[in-house]
């Protein structure tokens, strides 16, 4: 099966600028910048809850495009703390490492 040109395309963008003007969606740079890994991350995940993609090209270019959109207004009114899309963000406890005490050394 051979790749769809849309595939392809998808297949070149690297940043989120790349994509945001790829779907053609204006956006504030400043917002971007910021917030880039954030949005991108938002995006993939909200790809993710889709449980039967479209196979039409169009249908599937306006669903990638509309949940674009809504990862990128996730942090126009909002920031990466609030939002908590990576797992750092979710770790409420002190991480806690246990070392034995044979391990440690005295410095001299």
């Amino acid at each position: 099966m051979s790749e769809s040109e849309f595939e392809l395309d998808m297949s070149e963008l690297e940043s989120a600028e790349d994509f945001l003007e790829y779907f053609a969606i204006d956006y504030e740079p400043k917002v971007v910048h910021i917030n880039r890994l954030h949005i991108l991350q938002r995006y993939h995940n909200y790809i993710n809850e889709i449980d039967d993609l479209p196979e039409d090209e169009d249908t599937l270019r306006t669903l990638y495009h509309d949940l674009l959109t809504a990862a990128y207004n996730d942090f126009v009114n909002s920031n990466a703390l609030t939002e908590k899309v990576f797992k750092v963000f979710h770790m409420h406890e002190p991480q806690q490492t246990f070392v034995p005490m044979g391990d440690l050394k005295v410095l001299s």
